[in-house]
Formats: C-alpha cells, sequence, structure tokens
C-alpha cells in the first residue's frame, strides 16, 4: 500500500492503470492549483516549509518530514489498506458485505455526504489564507501551513471519490468546490461556520479546536459507512485530522497560560495594558466557536440521519463502542427540547432520528476534555478561575434552540435580555480589537509574541528555534 510517488498524482488506488481516470483528475489537477494560488496562503508561496508529507498508509512511518514549497507539496489519493471480508456494521443490511461501487439507489445521497464534507477543506483554507502575516512564531507559521496543505489533500480525497465512482455529476461536483468561496455574497461555502471570518490567531486556534473536532466526529462517522472507498479515505484523513486539533488544543492552552502569567506578575486580572488577552475574553471565543462548531451536526432529529444510517451510509462515532444492536429500530433514546412556554421537555423518541444528537454529545464531552487541560493549566499558573462550555442550548442557529435564546449557563430568556447581555457573552467589538492589535508578524526563529506561550516542545524532534519556515 506504500504511496507511488512517481506518479504525477501521488496514490496507492493504482490510478494508472485507469487511464481515464488518471487523465479526468489531471484536467482537475491545474483547476485546483490555480485555487490555491488565488485563495491559499497569501504571500509565503516561494517560502520554503517543513512539512509532514504523506508517504505510507501503515500504522508506522506514514509520514516524512522536509522543506518544500507549498505549491510544489505532494497533493494526493491516500486509502488505508482494504480490511479482509469487511461487514457493514450497522443499519438494515448489517453483516451484509461491505460495497466497493456505489449502490443505484443510495448513488444522490452519498454524493450530497461526500460533497458536503469535501467543501468544507478548501474552506478552511480560505478563511485561514491571510494569517501568515501575523504568525506569533515560525513555529506557529508552519503549523497554519501544514494544517492548509492536509486540508488540500482532504480535498484531493474527496475529489477521487467524485470522479472515480459518480462520473459526470461528481466531476461537476468536484469543479463546484472551487467556485464556492468562504464568506463570498454570491457563491458561499456550505456549512454556515465555513462562512465566518478568522482574522486572528485566537480564532484560528479556537477554530482548529472546535471545528475541526466537528470534523473528526463526521469522519469519524462516515469511516464507518457500507461504502468501502469512502470508509477507507476517511481513516486514512482522520490521521492528519488528528495534528490539525493538537495545533489548536495546544494554542489555546498557550494563551490561557501566557495570559495566566501576566496576571500573576502584574497581580491583576486585566492583563490588556500588558499585552495579554484577558481571561474573559478567551471564555467569549470559547462560547462562540463551540456554538457554532454544534450547528455544524445539524437538528438533533433528523430523518436524513436516519435514512443514512438505516441504508448504511453514515453511522456513529466508534460505532463498535456501542452496547446495543446497531440496527436501532426497535430502539428510543432521550430527547430534550424546548417547549413553547419556554420549559424544557424530555422526551423518548426513535433512536435513528437521534443519531446526530449522539454524534454532538461524544463531540461535547470530547471538547469537555481539552476545558479541563486549560483550566489545569490556568491552576499550575496559581490561577483558580476557570473556563466552562456553555449550554449546548446556547447562541444556537440549528435545532431545537434554534427559536430560542439561552444564556450560557441554560437559562431561557427574552430577546431584549439577549441583547443587553450578549455582549458579555460573546466576543464585542473590543475584544476583537484588541486582539486584531496584538497581532503582529514574528518571523525569526525563536522569536514568540508576548501574548502567547512558547511551546512545550518542537517538531518532530527539532527545537523551538528551528527555521520551520525559510522566508
Amino acid at each position: 500500500m506504500t504511496i507511488d510517488y512517481s506518479e504525477r498524482i501521488p496514490n496507492n488506488v493504482n490510478l494508472s492503470e485507469d487511464r481515464r481516470l488518471q487523465r479526468a483528475l489531471e484536467a482537475w489537477q491545474p483547476r485546483f492549483t490555480n485555487w490555491w494560488d488565488e485563495m491559499g496562503p497569501a504571500g509565503f508561496q516561494s517560502s520554503e516549509v517543513y512539512l509532514r508529507t504523506a508517504v505510507d498508509v501503515g500504522q508506522e512511518g506514514w509520514a516524512h518530514f522536509d522543506h518544500v514549497r507549498m505549491p510544489e507539496y505532494r497533493w494526493g489519493v491516500f486509502l488505508s489498506p482494504p480490511e479482509p471480508d469487511r461487514r457493514i456494521g450497522f443499519g438494515d443490511q448489517k453483516g451484509q458485505p461491505v460495497w466497493q461501487e456505489v449502490p443505484g439507489e443510495f448513488r444522490t445521497d452519498l454524493r450530497r455526504l461526500i460533497v458536503v464534507q469535501g467543501d468544507t477543506e478548501p474552506a478552511s483554507v480560505e478563511q485561514q489564507r491571510l494569517l501568515g502575516k501575523t504568525a506569533p512564531s515560525l513555529y506557529d507559521l508552519r503549523n497554519l501551513f501544514q494544517v492548509n496543505v492536509e486540508e488540500g489533500r482532504h480535498l484531493w480525497a474527496m475529489v477521487y471519490l467524485l470522479h472515480r465512482y459518480f462520473g459526470r455529476d461528481g466531476r461537476e461536483e468536484a469543479d463546484a468546490m472551487l467556485e464556492r468561496h468562504s464568506g463570498d455574497a454570491d457563491s458561499p461555502r456550505i456549512l454556515g461556520a465555513f462562512n465566518e471570518a478568522t482574522p486572528d490567531w485566537l480564532s484560528f486556534y479556537m477554530f482548529t479546536y472546535f471545528t475541526d473536532r466537528d470534523g473528526k466526529y463526521q469522519l469519524g462517522a462516515l469511516r464507518e459507512s457500507a461504502f468501502d472507498p469512502l470508509s477507507r479515505t476517511c481513516d486514512f484523513m482522520l490521521k492528519e485530522e488528528a495534528y490539525h486539533m493538537f495545533v489548536g488544543a495546544s494554542g489555546v492552552g498557550r494563551v490561557a497560560q501566557r495570559s495566566a502569567q501576566l496576571m500573576v506578575e502584574h497581580d491583576t486580572s486585566d492583563v490588556a495594558p500588558y499585552g495579554g488577552i484577558n481571561l474573559d475574553t478567551l471564555q467569549r471565543y470559547i462560547n462562540f466557536h463551540f456554538a457554532v462548531s454544534l450547528d455544524l451536526f445539524g437538528s438533533e432529529r433528523s430523518i436524513n440521519a436516519a435514512n443514512y444510517y438505516a441504508a448504511g451510509l453514515k453511522g456513529r462515532f466508534d460505532e463498535t463502542s456501542f452496547d446495543d444492536d446497531h440496527v436501532l429500530l426497535d430502539r428510543e433514546a432521550e430527547y430534550q427540547s424546548l417547549g413553547s412556554d419556554g420549559r424544557f421537555v424530555t422526551e423518548r423518541l426513535p433512536a435513528r432520528g437521534l443519531v446526530n444528537q449522539e454524534l454532538r454529545t461524544d463531540y461535547v464531552e470530547d471538547c469537555q476534555k481539552g476545558v479541563r487541560r486549560w483550566n489545569r493549566i490556568l491552576n499550575g499558573q496559581g490561577v483558580e478561575l476557570q473556563f466552562t462550555l456553555p449550554h449546548i442550548g446556547f447562541n444556537r442557529a440549528v435545532g431545537t434552540y434554534a427559536a430560542h435564546r439561552l444564556t450560557p449557563g441554560g437559562a431561557v430568556i427574552t430577546e431584549a435580555d439577549w441583547q443587553a447581555s450578549r455582549d458579555s457573552w460573546l466576543p464585542n467589538e473590543a475584544d476583537r480589537a484588541h486582539v486584531l492589535s496584538l497581532m503582529g508578524p514574528h518571523h525569526e526563529p525563536g522569536l514568540i509574541a508576548n501574548w502567547i506561550a512558547p511551546p512545550a516542545q518542537g517538531i518532530n524532534t527539532k527545537p523551538i528555534d528551528y527555521d520551520y519556515v525559510r522566508l
């Protein structure tokens, strides 16, 4: 399963044996290159970056590190090794052999799932394209570019599936993913979170922690798919996605650490005059990005999700860990909603219709682990304040809570009360202006911005002051 780097498009899917598919992807490649030049990282295309490149799909030694210019990065198509005699693990066809081709009755739904996932990959690159100009260190600048090139590779992974298995419709969808742009008024990205601006590095760390973590759960659910090429594609993507979440978790932690250090040093909770970011500002950023990312899971009650589960298209995260029959035809689960009187109501509903809620619940528990780590960092600096995740109904635009206003603590309030207090719960104009004022380039080896602590260690055994990006 070693990647063939002699190919124009590195791959382990025997692309050279399918000349028609190879020509189609080679025709798409210049479109991708043009998109990368226009919408990818701005100002650093000629810089040599110490990047990780996939060279295999095995458990060990799957990545190679070296300096490379981003336009020369070897994007390609990599699938995890096939599992012998793999069987469908859930839904109405549980126990039957997985599919190597797309069943006609599921063609439209599978294409839609792949397009929605694929659309997120270039979207995040577009959102982050200007951040390099204000990087807090070369270490962080390199991490930004690592995330960017791997999101580009994830786009290639989805485009391969569209070209290989969906014919003309797939080719048109692949082209459209380069025609939509994040935040574009006429042709925006499909999901709302991927049309939000990422104007500063604090937003980037929050995005890679919360929003890329949603990607982990969506990819994990698709990894369970009965469509084996999609399952194997997502399995390998998850290897790379783990680092993106590390960038976010460690980034927020380093900001919290530096803020706590400044608080102790100057004996104040207001560290803004000393070039830091106040903890209440960090909490508001957490509130915003957590809520926006929750919306990516869709409505808690979902007919589409139930149909996907029944068909075997999209399961739950780590499906085998659930202690049930993995069919859910006669099962129920609890569902909490808000009634018209503003009171919480708990019902028991068919479990298939609540698989989105199940996926989101696992995500929330995972997010909470990071919050606990950040709180331990604060405690280690002698600061007793604690970060919290807001209530799942706070600031929601999708699902059962979208029609209501809730405080971060989960209390239902009026629209007037919301407007009066929102600036204390979500990043306000002063927060964003202060964070932006701290953003400045730190492009010399070993140089770190004042508002963030240095990383605990470098990349791939390299020192922190290594020339991760050669300008």
